[in-house]
């Protein structure tokens, strides 16, 4: 089962200029966004990008004495797709440049992105997903409730800042999970004069919006170029609404493991094409829509800002740190839960049964029973007593 690793390996050598710009590469791209380019290329505006080939060799150079640190969820496969990349023909001469990362634990906000210069002068918008941060689930969360969040805005200012840098130039833009809904977002609020250039907007498994960005006028007009590309069991994909069409992808994963990029089967310059989602995906699916539907928009808030409570109540900043501790931040967590009303817990556990059933493919209850880690084991023991004080 090849991957875009493979496709690197075996397709690399083939310039752009021979085997045009095609959904494998942009998912290449969307990835290396989450590569910290930052005093490595210049800033939009600031300087001639800097070759693909370059810029890994001193990100490399940077890191020669630790190993990099990719964080719980963030795949440790693209530290190997970026020196794949760097040492391809097709890859290595991309020009990069306007390496943005703002972290703001007070706004709740997680946004990067990077922009790369192909050889024909097309611009590539890359913007970064979900990372190892809290904040960055949090703002996550926050798109069920909110119009907009930070990220989203910052990421329209970016690509409005990238356009100007090169006026006249087509633009693509994409990304990975979040970045993916956030190119959606840029695309959608960057003005007339920029999505005129917009040749496509790659949404890699990200997810939708709330319906009264649906129903404005600016992603209307843009509707018919973005390319939504969600794996077959896809839970990320398919939150919040969508209107435009998606292609369905095979994945060599399960459950929600599925989101993981390099998990996508790839034949020659596209991925593996499937008919439809799983029948497993779609029952997930409609739980998940189900149950996001149910709440108010009150009740989404709350949720949110409860879920945020318990996973931060240890002082953590990362899924990393969050991790680390084992059962102590299980009690931590069951104290936190404790001084919540019942309702609330009552969200979080069903919330919690729903995303296990997910990823593991079971049936909700019997997830609780199941012995994944001994980690899992005690959180949810922990959550359950505190459920039923």
């Amino acid at each position: 089962m090849a991957n875009i690793l493979d496709y690197i390996a075996w397709r690399g050598d083939l310039p752009l200029a021979v085997s045009p710009f095609n959904e494998v590469d942009n998912l290449v791209l969307a990835e290396l966004s989450f590569i910290d380019f930052t005093g490595i290329v210049p800033d939009l505006g600031q300087g001639e990008p800097v070759p693909l080939r370059e810029a890994a060799a001193a990100f490399f150079q940077r890191h020669q004495e630790e190993p990099v640190e990719m964080g719980v969820l963030v795949p440790e496969l693209i530290v190997p797709l970026l020196r794949g990349a760097a040492e391809s023909p097709r890859f290595g001469e991309i020009g990069v440049m306007g390496a943005a990362d703002h972290l703001d634990l007070q706004g709740e906000c997680q946004f990067a992105a990077v922009t790369f210069v192909l050889p024909d002068g097309r611009l590539y918008v890359a913007y970064r997903g979900t990372d190892d941060t809290l904040v960055g689930w949090k703002e996550d969360f926050n798109m069920a409730f909110l119009e907009s969040v930070p990220g989203q805005r910052l990421a329209a200012a970016y690509l409005k800042a990238a356009a100007q840098c090169r006026k006249r130039c087509p633009i693509l833009v994409g990304g990975h999970s979040k970045g993916g809904n956030f190119a959606v977002y840029a695309a959608t609020h960057v003005g007339k004069r920029v999505q005129n250039r917009l040749e496509r907007v790659y949404n890699n498994d990200g997810p939708g919006f709330k319906r009264p960005v649906l129903e404005q006028e600016s992603y209307q007009a843009i509707r018919d170029r973005i390319v939504t590309i969600v794996p077959q069991s896809s839970i990320v994909g398919m939150l919040l609404a969508h209107e435009e069409r998606y292609t369905i992808v095979h994945s060599t994963q399960k459950g929600m493991l599925q989101h993981d990029g390099f998990s996508w089967e790839v034949q020659g310059p596209a991925f593996l094409r499937l008919s439809d989602m799983t029948k497993e995906g779609q029952h997930i699916n409609r739980t998940i829509q189900t149950f996001v539907d149910d709440m108010s928009e009150a009740q989404r808030e709350v949720f949110a800002d409860s879920l945020y409570a318990v996973l931060t109540c240890t002082g953590a900043r990362t899924l990393t740190e969050l991790m680390a501790d084992g059962w102590k931040t299980a009690a931590a967590m069951a104290r936190t839960m404790k001084g919540m009303d019942k309702e609330t817990r009552k969200m979080l556990l069903d919330m919690l049964g729903i995303m296990l059933a997910a990823n593991t493919e079971l049936p909700k209850w019997e997830v609780y029973r199941k012995e994944t880690s001994e980690q899992l084991r005690r959180w949810l023991a922990a959550w359950k007593e505190a459920e039923e004080r």
